[in-house]
């Protein structure tokens, strides 16, 4: 068996060796190869050309050899390439909608040119594919700033007005926060600047020119939070755009995501955030590949997400990642004189909104001052806008007030009625309950419940609230 095999091998070298394999062999070689070939002899007359040079060229082999270059190639350079001996590379062609490069050189035996040869790269797809890219470059150029104009920031750490303590204290601790990149959770009772301080904090870090991209997580219902977030394919489920739709965490990409009302999560929800903090990376509803994303997560909460973690509401390992850096935003009542510093801004804005300056009595400064304010700067906000717009004369003074504004000086001895009394109570009752419980249907129903009235009479009596943003 091992001589058979011998005299096999030898009878396969022989073969090999033969002029006549040798030639089929080069050629079916060069036919091989992607691009066109085309061989001259030293007076110009073609000798070879493979099967690529005549499909890139739509020139017939038969129509070619042995004829002369110059007859059937009027235009090519290669004539030059063999008198001088030097190669050219780069000569641009083109054969109806065919576009290729031709690189020449001069062939060398010994010393003396024998010929030249032409290698043609077909371009066509190359320039198709540029000119797609070009196109989807644009695109996205156009949704990139398309999603930098929607989701941008508008505040900076200048916008923050207070010069207390507790609020400096604040700002202090958020800008060490802007400077890295670990995510952060900001704490507060409604209406202290929670989203203030988000975009501040991601405005002053390294993600100042990506998007910031804020969901308030207790406004879109349970059931298509996770979409929002994670984005879904086509088909994903019954209703599922054509084509599926990007969440919010890949439009966060290179930037910050802001969820305020994090405690309002379903715990199902928060078990697929905690990979989006862990690994940073997202998996589309519907979708079984993952999708990498570079963002920064800021949350926010007005609720105690420590007891929530005790009580077995808010998942404990979601908590820790959260809370890597902690920035805690004081309520109004404790930052002193800046509720004068904030009052005057707002006087001012709401003068140059209307367009009419009005003076501001001093009673009324003392009598907010004083004032309790359990809705936090967004109350405070509220009721300088109602005091504006309820001014007839030049003086805006505590008469301008909302009639439920309790004035605790010496100023104004208003009596109320026990009507008055009760409407108070009730709206500083559903307020402080929403401040607990959040303000998501279910939290509602739930408050409904613990004051012993109906869900509608509930609602009604949020809407008759001129304070609450939650009509």
């Amino acid at each position: 068996m091992v001589h058979e095999a011998h005299d096999d091998l030898n009878e396969l070298k022989h073969v090999f060796a033969s002029p006549e394999y040798a030639e089929k062999w080069y050629i079916q070689i060069l036919n091989s190869i992607n691009n066109g070939i085309l061989v001259t002899d030293d007076q110009l007359i073609v000798r070879y050309v493979n099967a690529q040079y005549t499909r890139i060229t739509s020139i017939k082999e038969k129509d070619i050899l042995g004829q002369p270059l110059k007859k059937v190639r009027p235009g090519a350079k290669l004539p030059q390439v063999i008198e001088k001996g030097e190669s050219l590379v780069g000569v641009y062609r083109r054969e109806g909608d065919t576009e290729y490069i031709v690189d020449m050189a001069p062939i060398i035996v010994e010393g003396a040119i024998i010929g030249g040869v032409s290698v043609v790269k077909d371009i066509t797809e190359v320039r198709r594919l540029s000119e797609e890219i070009k196109t989807f470059a644009k695109k996205t150029g156009r949704l990139k700033t398309m999603v930098d104009r929607i989701y941008k920031a508008k505040y900076t750490f200048d916008d923050i007005i207070g010069s207390s303590s507790p609020i400096q204290e604040a700002v202090r601790v958020a800008k060490r926060a802007a400077q890295g990149n670990a995510d952060i959770l900001i704490t507060g009772k409604s209406g202290t600047g929670k989203e203030l301080f988000a975009q501040a904090i991601h405005n002053a870090s390294n993600r100042g020119y990506g998007p910031f991209v804020a969901l308030n997580c207790a406004a879109i219902a349970p059931s298509l939070i996770e979409s929002e977030l994670f984005g879904y394919e086509e088909g994903a489920f019954t209703g599922a755009k054509k084509g599926g739709r990007v969440g919010l965490f890949e439009i966060a990409s290179g930037g910050t995501i802001f969820l305020d009302e994090i405690a309002e999560l379903n715990l199902e929800v928060q078990a697929k955030l905690l990979r989006v903090l862990q690994e940073r990376s997202i998996r589309r509803v519907g979708e079984t590949s993952e999708v990498s994303v570079d963002i920064r997560v800021m949350a926010a909460t007005n609720k105690d997400l420590y007891q929530m973690v005790q009580d077995g509401k808010f998942r404990a390992d979601v908590y820790y990642r959260l809370n890597v850096l902690n920035v805690h935003l004081p309520p109004l009542a404790e930052r002193g004189q800046d509720i004068i510093l904030l009052a005057n801004q707002f006087f001012q804005f709401y003068f140059q909104k209307i367009g009419r300056t009005f003076e501001v009595d001093k009673q009324i400064l003392k009598a907010l001052l004083h004032y309790s304010w359990s809705g936090n700067v967004r109350e405070l906000r509220n009721v300088i806008e109602y005091a504006v717009n309820m001014c007839e004369d030049n003086v805006i003074t505590t008469l301008h007030l909302p009639k439920w504004f309790k004035v605790d000086d010496d100023s104004r001895k208003s009596i109320h009625s026990l009507s008055q009394m009760v409407q108070e109570f009730e709206r500083r009752t559903i307020q402080n309950a929403i401040a607990h419980y959040g303000s998501s249907v279910e939290s509602k129903q739930r408050i409904a419940k613990e004051l012993g009235i109906s869900v509608a009479t509930l609602y009604n009596k949020i809407k008759a609230d001129p304070l609450s943003d939650e009509k």
